[in-house]
């Protein structure tokens, strides 16, 4: 099973780009970000006419997350735990059977965080510990679980090809890196660090500047996985591609098969 997530910036915008990515990498579970639409406006026809069955948690001109697969979509979950009084589209979960067992599969669109300090770091944190209070428990469950998305963490220097560009940013900052390390410690596996050890392995290059043509890219998007999913993990690559594209998304899609 080939499970993908891709911030997609936009599914309105970059429904070509879509499409054209799910037809050429062929994967069956995809987890989108930033579709920035409402469910009751959100592209379905052409996605579902190529075959997908779809849930979205959407959200007007801003977030939104959605799941894509190839098998049914059960047990659906929308919005991160912990907070009622969140309203931004942010989190989705579901399951999705395949050969050889089922996956527990989390999308997730975490907070930028920026200007720190302020609100919106606070903002940030606080959602930080509440996917950390959920990844526990999906750890606890002993399943296979995935938690895919653009995470907006810039893990380590090397995920950076300019380090020293983001040390005062929300996605660098030390508090920001230590949440994600706190979450990791529980026992999940960066699929994608396992597989693309090193530097100059990057999921999100910026419009301005020439980004993508310098490759001065950063590593947000990431795959982590509980133990159970870990032991299946055969692969993990960027479609670095996609980012070259058409009217691209400035992120890039990343994926992982597992042996289900």
């Amino acid at each position: 099973m080939k499970i993908a997530t891709f911030n997609i910036n936009g599914v309105k915008a970059r429904l070509p780009a879509l499409l054209e990515w799910l037809d050429r990498a062929k994967p069956d579970v995809v987890c989108l970000q930033e579709i920035k639409s409402v469910d009751e406006t959100f592209p379905r026809e052409p996605i579902e006419d190529a075959g997908w069955n779809l849930e979205t948690h959407g959200q007007k001109g801003f977030n939104g997350v959605a799941i894509l697969a190839r098998r049914p979509i059960e047990d659906v979950m929308r919005g991160l735990p912990g907070d009622e009084s969140d309203e931004q589209a942010r989190y989705i979960e579901a399951t999705i059977s395949a050969d050889k067992g089922a996956v527990r599969v989390c999308g997730l669109y975490l907070p930028n965080g920026n200007p720190a300090p302020g609100p919106k770091y606070d903002y940030k944190l606080a959602w930080m510990e509440r996917l950390e209070a959920r990844a526990a428990e999906l750890i606890a469950s002993e399943e296979i679980a995935v938690l895919a998305g653009d995470y907006n963490v810039i893990p380590q220097p090397e995920d950076a090809a300019r380090p020293q560009a983001w040390t005062e940013d929300a996605l660098f900052l030390p508090r920001t890196r230590a949440a994600y390390r706190r979450i990791l410690n529980q026992g999940w596996t960066d699929a994608l660090r396992i597989h693309r050890p090193g530097p100059e392995v990057y999921t999100f290059w910026d419009y301005q500047a020439g980004a993508w043509q310098k490759n001065d890219g950063i590593r947000i998007d990431h795959l982590l996985l509980t133990p159970q999913a870990a032991d299946r993990l055969k692969g993990a690559e960027v479609d670095a591609w996609a980012r070259g594209g058409d009217k691209p998304s400035d992120h890039a899609p990343v994926w992982i098969e597992l042996d289900l």
